[in-house]
């Protein structure tokens, strides 16, 4: 990430960002690039998407992701945000779509199920981000990885654990991890691991590349010699009536000093927020000079920032 700043945001091949395969190993390294250099010089990119408006669509309450959104395309010098709730209460998706691509330059949907992101790309004729659904978080993703480069200087060559529920968030982070030359390792608990269909595209990609993907049921496993340790909350939105189940299948999973302790000496804690301390994380973890989860939660503004300036640019 020492090139030079890009001279223009080269867009993305696919259009939509439906989920993390969109991007291809090419456009993701880019889009991470150009992310920091967006981050370090943003008054170079203030008027960039001048008259862009975006339509952010929300089954889910969002602090931090509707937020980021909707101040990087006004600090991209683009329209005001318009914002509304579940997609197909009163109409078809497909005429939601055709709606809002009338009006709006891009659909920003954060929903419950990826079938509704699928069929937004489907029947909108701008560009569709999925802005985290059941099976895919590709934002947070990028996020995480461009806090993980900052810190350590690269790349290739880490190791992110991911201690938990293998869930969008795993998803999302094992394919980009495989595709930018990180070791990832998951330990979950039986019945918790990833979806099996993103599990068997992440271990092709990372044989392909060479990097070693691990899954397991032992944390103290998926930790060891990790340059950074994630985990997320245990019950996500739309999983309450599963809360009791989880909680007790994954308390031994809990990111605690001690399974800290089996990573690098240099090692980050991360999470991507809100966390319920207490459950998956300690306060002491969270608030430790280790954490950098408000890292990457900065680091979503220019993620966003940069996806947009390929999508929309």
């Amino acid at each position: 990430m020492a090139t030079p700043a890009p001279q223009t945001a080269l867009p993305i091949a696919a259009g939509d960002l439906t989920r993390d395969l969109d991007l291809s190993a090419a456009e993701l390294a880019r889009l991470l690039d150009l992310a920091l250099h967006v981050k370090r010089a943003p008054a170079r990119w203030r008027n960039a998407l001048a008259g862009r408006y975006l339509a952010l669509l929300f089954e889910k309450p969002s602090l931090r992701t509707r937020l980021t959104f909707e101040l990087a395309i006004q600090q991209l010098g683009g329209g005001s945000v318009t914002a509304i709730g579940p997609v197909a209460e009163r109409e078809p998706v497909k005429d939601v779509a055709r709606n809002l691509d009338r009006w709006t330059h891009g659909i920003v949907a954060r929903t419950f199920a990826q079938q509704t992101i699928d069929e937004l790309a489907q029947w909108s004729s701008v560009p569709v981000v999925n802005a985290l659904s059941d099976l895919y978080h590709p934002c947070q993703a990028l996020a995480d990885l461009l806090t993980i480069e900052e810190r350590f200087g690269r790349l290739g060559g880490l190791k992110l654990a991911f201690v938990g529920d293998g869930n969008n968030v795993a998803h999302s982070l094992m394919l980009d991890s495989a595709r930018l030359g990180v070791d990832f390792a998951l330990a979950s608990p039986p019945g918790f691991g990833p979806n099996a269909e993103i599990a068997a595209a992440a271990r092709e990609l990372a044989d392909t590349a060479g990097v070693r993907l691990t899954l397991t049921h032992d944390p103290r496993e998926a930790v060891a010699g990790a340059h950074a340790v994630y985990t997320d909350v245990w019950a996500s939105m739309g999983q309450e009536e599963e809360r009791a189940r989880r909680e007790a299948a994954l308390a031994p999973y809990q990111v605690d000093r001690k399974l800290m302790a089996q990573a690098r000496p240099e090692a980050v804690f991360m999470h991507c927020l809100p966390a319920r301390r207490g459950q998956e994380t300690t306060d002491a973890v969270i608030e430790s000079p280790q954490s950098v989860v408000f890292d990457q939660a900065e680091n979503r503004l220019h993620v966003q920032k940069a996806l947009l300036l390929m999508l929309l640019g």
